[in-house]
């Protein structure tokens, strides 16, 4: 079947008001794919701000080419949001939003949040009870981000594109704590607002030797809060093929643990893990070291767990290894929900010219298939997900349609197109 052929989404529009209809302030979009089976699951479409608008459509042409060619169905609720709805209607998204993905919804796609100027009078990311609120809100603890190099794919270093690292020997995934650590006072602020609870402040702080004006944000790390994120990284490294250089399965604490308190408990919680895995090796290091390690030896790291801001840090560092921001898809998980996205952000300057690369885009969706298989005990959805990374393989092994961030000039939807059409290929063949 041509993936110009598969049937885009029909939308009826619906609101939610405390789970009851409601009027015309806070409008929910709801497309129905359709498909060989209709409402397997229930997807949350999120387009947010900016290209995510222009992604999020790469994201619903795969789901319905996943539905057109198998027996898996996705009903797809799109959900306006973020800081540009916010600016047009005074919300960041409709009342009942946060309940429909925590009570309905079996996956969620975000786009992106960010709109220049979209500030809440609080001074927080207008957007941000979304994509925050959401981690927070649902305890989407693990931020998982798969860093994986293709053939094909190309590094832009010194406004150049050259081939810097070697496809094969860049492969790993890092896991980083979501709830907590540098970040925990804003995710809380911003669950609260999504449930229209009073904002959470840190309390009051004194600290001897300062003077002036003092802000901070409290690091609070929890045993708990460690524990399952790092138990989460051993599991999926018994899932993989080890580390490029050696095959040897390993996961890599990364921490601060000869500064600070927070990171001394970490990693005394790694330990404690790790005892309960024999058959995987246990590796150590310092952040600012890793830095440094993560663009030198790449292959020498299978799995990396890390907490909130040390991790959210190194894995834009480690976008370039595997061509840039474009080709970096993440899930948000936890144990019973996730949301995934690609973390290239909102991009408006380049928002509404159909530019962007989707293949982040592309690979969240292939997570969000392993993630439900995995949840749900459906083997073929796992075996969908290697399907739509095979199907971005190849389509970047033929290198004639690159986007610009790649050093090409194909556009957003002619990448989309692409892929998806490789995909419903694969699909045919094997269902």
């Amino acid at each position: 079947m041509d993936a110009h052929l598969v049937l885009k989404p029909r939308a009826v529009t619906i609101g939610f008001r405390k789970g009851k209809a409601m009027g015309r302030k806070g409008r929910v979009h709801v497309g129905v794919a359709r498909g060989r089976c209709m409402g397997n699951y229930r997807i949350g479409v999120l387009p947010g701000d900016g290209t995510g608008r222009e992604v999020a459509l790469e994201a619903q042409r795969i789901l319905n080419a996943i539905e057109a060619n198998t027996n898996h169905g996705f009903e797809q609720t799109v959900i306006q949001c973020g800081g540009q709805h916010y600016m047009e209607t005074g919300e960041e998204w409709a009342e009942g939003s946060f309940e429909f993905c925590r009570d309905e919804a079996d996956a969620i796609y975000l786009g992106a949040i960010g709109y220049p100027g979209a500030l809440l009078p609080n001074g927080d990311l207008a957007g941000g009870s979304v994509i925050l609120g959401m981690r927070s809100g649902l305890d989407l603890y693990a931020n998982l981000r798969p860093i994986k190099l293709y053939e094909g794919v190309p590094h832009k270093v010194h406004g150049r594109f050259t081939q810097i690292w070697e496809p094969g020997m860049v492969d790993m995934t890092v896991l980083r704590e979501n709830t907590e650590g540098l970040y925990h006072s804003l995710l809380r602020r911003s669950a609260d607002r999504a449930q229209g609870r009073e904002p959470y402040e840190p309390p009051s702080m004194e600290f001897p030797g300062l003077q002036g004006e003092v802000a901070y944000d409290p690091r609070p790390i929890s045993e708990h809060g460690s524990e399952r994120l790092i138990k989460m990284g051993f599991d999926i490294a018994e899932t993989r093929n080890g580390a490029p250089l050696d095959g040897v399965k390993r996961v890599s604490c990364i921490d601060k643990s000869n500064v600070t308190r927070g990171c001394q408990l970490f990693r005394r919680t790694f330990d404690k893990v790790a005892e309960r895995y024999p058959g995987t090796e246990k590796d150590y290091g310092y952040i600012d070291a890793f830095m440094q390690w993560l663009t030198r030896s790449p292959e020498s790291y299978d799995v990396v767990v890390t907490s909130n801001m040390f991790g959210d840090i190194a894995t834009d560092l480690g976008a370039v290894l595997q061509g840039g921001m474009g080709m970096a898809a993440s899930g948000n998980i936890g144990d019973d929900h996730a949301f995934f996205e690609p973390v290239h952000g909102s991009a408006p300057k380049y928002a509404g010219m159909n530019k962007v690369n989707p293949i982040a885009t592309i690979n969240s969706i292939q997570l969000m298939m392993d993630w439900l298989g995995r949840k749900n005990g459906e083997e073929e959805l796992i075996r969908i997900g290697r399907l739509v990374d095979e199907s971005v393989a190849d389509h970047l092994r033929d290198g004639k349609g690159l986007t610009y961030d790649l050093g090409g000039n194909a556009s957003c939807s002619a990448v989309g197109e692409s892929i998806s059409s490789r995909l419903v290929a694969k699909l045919s063949e094997e269902f």
